[in-house]
């Protein structure tokens, strides 16, 4: 493969364009977004929102409805009213909880504008830089987003917003509530939102149906694991957001903390390149973390799971496999059962009345959807593989919170306790998750552990995608990687441009 032939698919097939690609496409996305006022955040401002105004960029926008001021809040710096905060909602989980005295340091995504997930970021760094380079014409192209929930969900408020029709692909598996929302949000839902078959692991079946949309020009697919404004987004943002996060707590808590790891569910490994920054900046270990039912990268295994949101059956293309430290496996029994423990009147007064655990940590694990409760106990487990202490911190995210999950809920407490959580219940939840968290399912990886897992990405990328083998193998590499970080100084660049344009009258 030529350079020029390379280059040209990190351009188009992957969204690595630092240039102009279509000057008449843009020209039609500075017109539209001039007629619907919509201007757009660079990622150093969503990565820093102290640099501009709040009150001028996002007034009395709705934070759950439609507009386009929303997207001045896809950061981590919201509050749950979506007002601005000077460091990003988290909480520090005790030991009465986690059972291990290093702190954990949980932040939270359900903050997120429109869809309360931290996916609604990942969509907009795949979809902001295809547009401001000429890429994606929101006046022809319809936005694909293929997802296991959350990210189709924040595809579809980000091109609504955008001035773009959106089409959301997720299994037919997921919960309710993701499709509620896409009903109330997609204006065409019988076209617009399109059930595949299966639940979590059933990602084969999206790219399938991704391949079928693509043959109309019109499609354009925004592959949330092969998009690197993924991997970018997350790096610039989510990475300097728990940054911060740490920071604050390492001032607060009077000790010299230090950073010791960070643990991310995979999904589409959009997340996890937050640690890649950490790790820069800390020395941070990383964790990757998939569902039990479907060990992909613990034993290159497969399967079906419920902890929406992760762990897919195969490896991410823009998955870092090689910067990656350890990997972990979680049950989504123990997902399942923990959220009927937090969001239960018995479960939450046994936490308070026998573990001793106190009101606002109680509360704040109601913002706990299940990859957010995957990654605490990933980080539990981490804690006791790497024999920490109390002054090494881990920290994670909770991708989104239990308000997304109320269905499935029901059908934990239907099938394993009779339809309530007793105080029995809660007891035994607690020391089989809990109580007694082991090191079991966990690789502390060694290259020829990264080998393995890096390789098992060429079936799906190469074989079945027809990612150039040339790129698949250059990720290998961290200055592959490190190469990667200066589109996004471009693509600001390119914004402020966009954004003077439309403003011209």
């Amino acid at each position: 493969m030529t350079d020029s032939t390379l280059a040209d698919a990190l351009e188009n097939q992957f969204g690595l364009a630092d240039r102009v690609v279509d000057e008449s496409a843009l020209a039609n996305s500075v017109q539209r977004f001039r007629e619907r006022g919509i201007t757009l955040p660079t990622f150093a401002q969503l990565a820093d929102p102290s640099r501009f105004s709040h009150d001028d960029r996002v007034g009395d926008a709705d934070p759950q409805g439609p507009d386009a001021r929303n997207l001045w809040r896809v950061h981590w710096y919201n509050n749950l009213v979506g007002g601005r905060v000077d460091v990003p909602d988290h909480v520090v989980l005790p030991p009465s909880v986690t059972g291990v005295q290093s702190p954990i340091i949980v932040v939270f995504g359900d903050r997120f504008p429109m869809i309360t997930a931290h996916k609604v970021l990942a969509a907009y760094a795949c979809l902001a830089p295809r547009v401001v380079t000429g890429q994606f014409d929101p006046t022809r192209h319809r936005a694909v987003w293929p997802s296991t929930g959350n990210y189709a969900r924040g595809g579809i408020a980000i091109s609504r917003i955008m001035a773009s029709r959106g089409v959301a692909i997720l299994p037919e598996g997921m919960s309710q509530e993701r499709f509620d929302w896409l009903d109330r949000w997609c204006e065409n839902p019988a076209d617009d939102v399109i059930r595949t078959t299966g639940t979590e692991s059933n990602v084969k079946e999206i790219y399938d149906a991704c391949n079928a949309l693509a043959r109309d020009p019109e499609n354009f697919i925004l592959n949330q694991f092969s998009e690197f404004g993924n991997h970018l987004g997350h790096f610039t943002v989510t990475g300097r957001a728990l940054a911060h996060a740490f920071e604050h707590v390492r001032a607060s808590s009077g000790r010299d903390l230090r950073l010791a790891a960070f643990t991310s569910a995979t999904g589409s490994a959009g997340t996890i390149a937050a640690g890649d920054r950490l790790k820069d900046e800390y020395g941070t270990r990383i964790v990757a973390v998939e569902a039990l039912e479907c060990p992909t990268m613990l034993e290159n295994g497969y399967g079906e799971h419920n902890i929406q949101g992760i762990g897919d059956k195969h490896i991410p293309l823009i998955h870092n496999v090689m910067n990656t430290d350890v990997v972990c496996a979680i049950s989504d029994h123990a997902t399942d059962d923990l959220d009927v423990l937090f969001n239960t009147p018995a479960g939450q007064a046994y936490l308070a009345d026998v573990k001793g655990v106190d009101v606002a940590t109680i509360e704040a694990l109601t913002h706990f959807g299940f990859s957010a409760i995957c990654n605490t106990l990933a980080a539990i487990k981490t804690a006791r593989l790497l024999d920490l202490g109390p002054d090494d911190a881990l920290v994670t995210v909770a991708t989104d919170g239990s308000a997304l999950y109320p269905s499935e809920r029901a059908k934990t407490l239907a099938g394993r306790f009779g339809g309530e959580c007793t105080t029995a219940d809660a007891a035994e939840i607690f020391g089989r998750h809990l109580g007694h968290v082991s090191t079991e399912h966990m690789i502390d990886m060694t290259e020829a552990d990264r080998r393995r897992v890096f390789n098992l990405g060429y079936y799906t990328w190469v074989e079945q995608q027809g990612t150039p083998f040339e790129l698949f193998e250059q990720r290998r590499d961290q200055s592959f990687w490190v190469g990667l970080r200066r589109y996004v100084g471009v693509w600001d660049e390119m914004i402020d441009d966009f954004n003077a344009r439309v403003a011209t009258s």
